[in-house]
């Protein structure tokens, strides 16, 4: 078992930008323990005040857009190109099913794995979306403390891991592919909608003119959506991994998003909103795990699933019977 250090010692390893200290405190959030919470929860009061100096950019896409080859060869233009340390996260409710996909991303990202200003974590087997969700929040706070100016979110899992990610980040970027049939097929609309920007990959070879056509299509399709609160248009551009074409772009879209965002006072103001959300969010988790956990919830559970689930006694009548058992 890995020596357990003190909350002094986790921060002041975080600080230092020390590896082996940022990847145990990690750990430390993303363990159920009680003790293991506890002792997480002091070394991110004490790290807390070292958060926030970073640009936090949540990628996502349809299967077979080519998730992990974008992540490397854009990842590599920022710390070659722009001196950024950057660190790449993910969010995976399945991978207790799957084994999670960055996994071996990580093996896929062979330069950008080995790079000395590139911390890449592999997401938690989580059981559910919320667990996976509140730890990746904490590991940005880490990975912020750390010294690292950039991080990515990746979404690994599909559905809610993209709403999960869009409170967590800055700017949200959607890779699309061109070529698939109707452009806007298979991509929902509330995605659409969250997205800062979209990037049609793997614009290279015979791909390159349905990509430029599926980049008026979708920048067609986004005027169609009222400009938020943010006050940004969202951008459509083409890029090619491969080739390594189109990314800078990318890159200063991003930057222009900031300076438009941090200008206006909206980039603080969904800061403040999603701190407030992840407060909610922990609320409800710990309610109902505390709920789940009550000796009398526990005694009662059976019977009353049972009655439930034969239409005996209706869902709402169950649950007022066990909530008043728990406060009881």
């Amino acid at each position: 078992m890995p020596k357990r250090f003190s909350p002094e010692e986790y921060a002041a390893g975080v600080l230092s930008g020390n590896r082996v200290l940022l990847s145990r405190a990690i750990t430390l959030v993303e363990s159920t323990l009680p003790s293991d919470q506890l002792l997480a929860h002091q070394v991110m009061e004490k790290i807390l005040p070292h958060t926030g100096k970073s640009v936090r950019v949540g990628i996502t896409g349809v299967p077979g857009v080519g998730k992990s080859t974008f992540i490397e060869a854009f990842g590599n233009v920022l710390v070659e190109q722009h001196g950024k340390k950057l660190a790449v996260l993910a969010i995976d409710p399945t991978s207790q099913r799957t084994g999670g996909s960055i996994l071996g991303d990580k093996t896929r990202m062979e330069t950008l794995s080995v790079h000395p200003q590139v911390y890449i974590r592999p997401s938690p087997a989580g059981k559910t979306l919320g667990g996976v969700a509140r730890s990746t929040r904490e590991s940005i706070l880490l990975c912020e403390a750390a010294g690292f100016d950039v991080i990515f979110v990746e979404t690994v899992g599909v559905g809610q891991s993209e709403t999960a990610v869009h409170e967590m980040v800055d700017f949200f970027l959607l890779l699309m592919l061109a070529g698939a049939g109707d452009e806007l097929q298979g991509i929902k609309k509330g995605i659409m909608e969250m997205a800062d920007a979209i990037a049609i990959t793997k614009a290279d070879g015979a791909n390159l003119h349905p990509a430029t056509s599926a980049q008026a299509e979708y920048q067609s399709a986004l005027h169609l959506f009222p400009l938020g609160a943010s006050k940004w248009s969202p951008r459509v551009s083409v890029c090619s991994a491969y080739e390594k074409t189109g990314l800078e772009p990318i890159w200063a879209t991003v930057k222009e998003y900031v300076t438009l965002t941090q200008g206006n006072g909206y980039f603080q103001r969904r800061r403040q909103d999603q701190n407030l959300h992840w407060l909610k969010h922990s609320i409800r988790q710990s309610l109902e795990e505390r709920f789940y956990q009550h000796p009398a919830v526990q005694a009662q559970w059976e019977q009353i699933a049972h009655q439930v689930t034969a239409g005996q006694k209706s869902p709402f009548a169950a649950a007022e019977e066990l909530l008043n058992a728990a406060h009881s």
